[in-house]
């Protein structure tokens, strides 16, 4: 996916349809001269709605769509009729997507599953016809009930992406490349930070044609959390992984460190982030021997850990035995 392409923060100013009139007809035939009143209802104004589609990734499509109406119910006639029911909008978004109210930030609901249906402004209820107000005492109302008018205001949309993994690390810890060795995902990889600038998504083969998507984050530095770097612009897709895998290259200062600080920094983001469970995987292990391996296992913290190696392969497939264990757990 080109960077470019990937969006996932829209602000959409949404305006469902307007409920039409209830009618005030009388009848009239050749027949009848004054007869009783039989106006219809108004028909409902047209809902937004949005829709959960797994083909989709991003919210492009919604980047140049910032106004969208849904049309109005028509008014009640004559005989009872009732008006037709405005033209509902359907918005197809990503799995993952969640709705807020613009002004209050309030969250409305979030779409998690293929085809989930919800209502993000409901058009107006149609008006009564003056049918409905007739009595022994006031047997021709020649009043009706106007339509509600429909919802508008500003909605925000923003993509926490599904995965069952996510990989967290420092940049250039390696993140695209373990995604690009153990999934069919081509990331952008190079030698200087920040390569990845927006999350890129992989289906790890399992065996016996098992599988689990795996999401590279874009790099974690200190005080992310504060605005630095690339700030907590990416932080909320973590939100949405079963596993938090963490990446720290063999040649680091030191793993330990840099593991809290990575640690401190999702914590400062959402606390909850800690319920979530973690692996330690040493990234780069083809530039160690046995004896530095030896001597990384004495300081590294208490967590699930794996030295790997993307260019040699070392690791791989128990990594990905660790996870599909940890996922079923």
């Amino acid at each position: 996916m080109a960077e470019s392409n990937f969006i996932d923060y829209v602000k959409i100013f949404c305006r469902s349809g307007k409920g039409g009139a209830g009618s005030t007809h009388l009848h009239r035939d050749k027949l009848t001269r004054k007869g009783g009143p039989d106006g219809g209802d108004g028909g409902r104004g047209g809902h937004i709605h949005l829709k959960g589609n797994k083909q989709l990734w991003t919210l492009l499509h919604l980047k140049y769509r910032k106004h969208i109406f849904a049309g109005h119910g028509g008014n009640g006639g004559s005989s009872l009729k009732t008006g037709a029911d405005g033209k509902d909008v359907v918005i197809e978004v990503p799995l993952g997507t969640v709705a807020r109210d613009a002004e209050t930030k309030e969250i409305l609901f979030e779409i998690t599953k293929h085809g989930e249906q919800e209502i993000l402004r409901p058009g107006g209820r149609g008006g009564l016809g003056n049918d409905h107000f007739k009595s022994s005492t006031h047997q021709t109302p020649r009043y009706a009930q106007p339509g509600e008018p429909g919802e508008e205001g500003w909605n925000i949309l923003e993509l926490k992406i599904l995965a069952d993994v996510g990989l967290v690390g420092f940049p250039n810890a390696g993140k695209s490349t373990l995604l690009s060795v153990v999934s069919a995902a081509k990331p952008k990889i190079a030698d200087y930070p920040f390569t990845t600038l927006v999350p890129n998504l992989g289906i790890v083969e399992y065996r016996d044609h098992r599988s689990f998507v795996m999401a590279d984050i874009p790099g974690i530095i200190e005080g992310a959390s504060e605005g630095k770097g690339l700030g907590t612009r990416f932080l909320r897709h973590i939100e949405r992984n079963s596993i938090l895998l963490f990446l720290v290259p063999a040649d680091s200062d030191n793993i330990r460190v840099e593991y809290t600080i990575l640690l401190k920094e999702l914590e400062k983001h959402n606390p909850e982030l800690l319920d979530k469970q973690r692996i330690l995987a040493i990234s780069k292990a083809d530039m160690l021997d046995d004896e530095l391996k030896d001597e990384i296992r004495e300081d590294l913290p208490e967590v699930p850990w794996q030295f790997l190696s993307s260019v040699s392969g070392e690791g791989i497939t128990s990594l990905k035995d660790r996870i599909w264990k940890a996922l079923n757990e």
